[in-house]
């Protein structure tokens, strides 16, 4: 009888930061994205690691044709009357794999924005949570992942847990 299991990187790194995800979905699910407040709260929290982490992973180097959301987060956080916060104090762990696994966590934080943005009212700007990927990006990106982590799982793993070590805190303040 032939496994069905997946052995991907991506499976792997799935598997290995779970609960990661878990904590900082449940940390950001503290915030009222219903209210103007929180939804600016919100974005506060993510302005304090996202325009950082997009400029340590560099992902336009590892995906043609990438496309960031820094501005468009300063823009709605702007819109709301919001200050750009301070960027937390993070340094991502080194080399390739890593930058991947960091990368798996902000392009996955993607696809839980276009679920979050339906929670906005109406009338509050919306371009962070709305910048999706284009059709079949996300599949395009994994697969990647998978090719260009090889034999360095480890790497891609301590990049994915800092990334999400870095929403949690950034959640938290």
């Amino acid at each position: 009888m032939q496994s069905t299991q997946d052995n991907s990187a991506i499976a792997q790194l799935r598997a290995a930061t779970r609960s990661d995800h878990e904590q900082v979905d449940g940390a950001y699910g503290h915030f009222a994205l219903a209210t103007a407040d929180g939804y600016r709260d919100f974005l506060t929290a993510h302005a304090r690691i996202l325009p950082l982490a997009e400029r340590l992973i560099d992902p336009a180097a590892l995906v043609a044709g990438w496309q960031g959301r820094t501005e468009a987060l300063r823009a709605d956080l702007a819109a709301m009357d919001g200050e750009t916060p301070p960027e937390l104090d993070f340094a991502l762990p080194p080399g390739e794999a890593a930058r991947w696994g960091a990368l798996y966590v902000i392009e996955g934080s993607r696809l839980g924005g276009a679920v979050l943005a339906k929670l906005v009212p109406e009338g509050l700007p919306a371009a962070y949570l709305g910048a999706r990927h284009g059709p079949g990006a996300w599949r395009d990106l994994l697969a990647r992942l998978d090719a260009a982590v090889g034999d360095d799982l480890a790497a891609a793993e301590q990049g994915a847990k800092a990334m999400f070590g870095a929403y949690l805190e950034a959640a938290r303040r």
